[in-house]
């Protein structure tokens, strides 16, 4: 079996389960290739010494027969995993060293369970659809596409207002700080911030939701995910901004933009422990009520 390993820095307190993490997949023989930036963190910062198979840098590089891919950090670490990931089907799995954790929804006190279920074979494979960017600007070449959200946002302290169309048929004139296509994955991310629905993972749809919109009637709207939305922005300034889940870009002012479901999804692992509403209850506080 090969495991690719990506990670960002931790807190010392995850140390133990982190080294933990590595020398039980050593030990059982794993061929395990290390993101070679995390690897470098671990050694210069850690101390951790542990048997491996090699290193990858970017997607090119990264083996192609690879089992699947375990993230050591945050959601934004997840994230950022999927950018090597790409279109190539190798399931995710993101352990929690960080705070809340929707995507690496995996805690420290899970690991070792979690791996003795991955090393048998213990889990179904979760496809999540994700939103693919195009424009008349190339402004996203190397991955244009998002598991969470592509957010539209003002740069600078006017309104911009943000033209909408659903295939081809006008939606509406946004007036508004910013506005958040998401997709389910992303609808407890930003989405949820700025007062959108929560939608199970596995439905079929987009999540519209303005950010501060000058407009007491405007609010979140779900559409489905087979729809393309064009979106056209104006304002006082020159530019505005676009963000792909933890990608930024400066855009000029009336660049067309068209999102879309891609035509591949994101595999991610799911644990027969672990599901959207046990997540929800945890994550968010569901239910802590002393009459539960």
């Amino acid at each position: 079996m090969k495991i690719a390993i990506f990670g960002k820095q931790f807190n010392d307190n995850f140390n133990t389960i982190v080294y933990s993490l590595l020398l039980k997949l050593s030990t059982n023989k794993i061929d395990l290739f290390i993101h070679r930036s995390f690897f470098e963190y671990l050694v210069n910062q850690k101390k951790f010494s542990f048997e491996f198979s090699g290193f990858y840098d970017n997607c090119e590089n990264l083996p192609g027969d690879i089992d699947f891919l375990i993230s050591i950090g945050g959601d934004g670490t997840f994230l950022e995993a999927i950018t090597y990931i790409r279109d190539t089907g190798i399931p995710i799995i993101g352990i929690n060293s960080g705070r809340l954790g929707f995507l690496a929804n995996i805690a420290g006190s899970e690991v070792d369970k979690s791996i003795d279920d991955l090393l048998s074979k213990n889990y179904n494979i979760d496809e999540r659809c994700i939103l693919e960017l195009s424009s008349s600007q190339p402004l996203f070449p190397d991955f244009p596409f998002a598991l969470n959200e592509c957010t539209i946002q003002k740069n600078g302290s006017s309104l911009i207002t943000i033209h909408v169309y659903s295939d081809g048929v006008f939606l509406n004139s946004y007036w508004t700080d910013g506005l958040i296509v998401a997709t389910p994955t992303g609808s407890t991310a930003y989405s949820l911030s700025v007062g959108g629905p929560i939608v199970t993972p596995q439905s079929h749809a987009f999540i519209i939701s303005p950010i501060a919109p000058h407009n007491l009637t405007v609010r979140p709207l779900i559409i489905p995910d087979l729809s393309s939305l064009t979106l056209i922005v104006e304002g006082r300034t020159n530019s505005f901004f676009v963000t792909l889940d933890s990608r930024s870009v400066i855009c000029e002012l009336k660049t067309e933009i068209t999102l879309s479901k891609a035509s591949f999804p994101v595999r991610m692992i799911k644990l027969p422990q672990i599901d959207f509403y046990t997540t929800l209850r945890n994550k968010l506080m569901w239910g802590v009520d002393k009459r539960n």
